[in-house]
């Protein structure tokens, strides 16, 4: 289903904060913190996907004060929707990864999917390690297992939007991490 803006503020004016801007904020500070210590020596590689690890990647980038590469990739499940359909590798990245510490970069830990088929890909380009950020871990048991290496914050199985994840195309950018009320979901 297709929204316009007036749909999109109504959802916003409806939604739950569930983290304040600040929180986020700090939040991200202490997840550069935990990046730093770990791939400040290492020459990594950031992969930032898109759309959703735009914003997180962009918000990141200036607290990791040591030598990097950024690339991006576009997969997706979503496509504009709520709900998860058939990945989509939309864009690949551009650098080479043989040899390479990657860090993948996106907003949100859902089932896993998209992040493990990411995580595979990377491998499977002679990455020598991957490792993964998401601001947002949904709190469910995953079927594949996967567990990003740094998590930001952890939020209940409803969909959120806010820091790069959208609802339906928009709110990408809204200021906190938001959950939808159930008369939009």
């Amino acid at each position: 289903m297709t929204i316009d803006a007036k749909h999109a503020r109504a959802v916003y004016e409806q939604a739950d904060m569930l983290y304040s801007e600040q929180q986020v904020e700090s939040v991200l500070d202490r997840m550069a913190d935990e990046i730093t210590s770990q791939l400040a020596e290492s020459d990594p590689i950031i992969l930032c996907i898109m759309n959703g690890g735009l914003i997180v990647t962009g918000k990141l980038l200036p607290r990791l004060d040591f030598p990097l590469r950024v690339d991006y990739l576009h997969a997706t499940r979503y496509h504009g929707a709520t709900s998860a359909g058939e990945l989509s590798w939309i864009k690949r990245n551009h650098q080479e990864l043989k040899g390479e510490n990657v860090l993948i970069i996106d907003d949100i830990l859902d089932e896993g999917i998209t992040l493990q088929a990411i995580a595979d890909f990377c491998y499977e380009m002679e990455a020598a390690r991957v490792l993964s950020a998401v601001v947002v871990e949904k709190m469910h048991q995953r079927s594949n297992g996967f567990k990003a290496d740094f998590v930001g914050l952890q939020v209940e199985d409803r969909y959120v939007f806010g820091y790069g994840m959208d609802y339906k195309g928009y709110l990408r950018n809204a200021p906190g991490i938001f959950a939808v009320s159930a008369e939009h979901e």
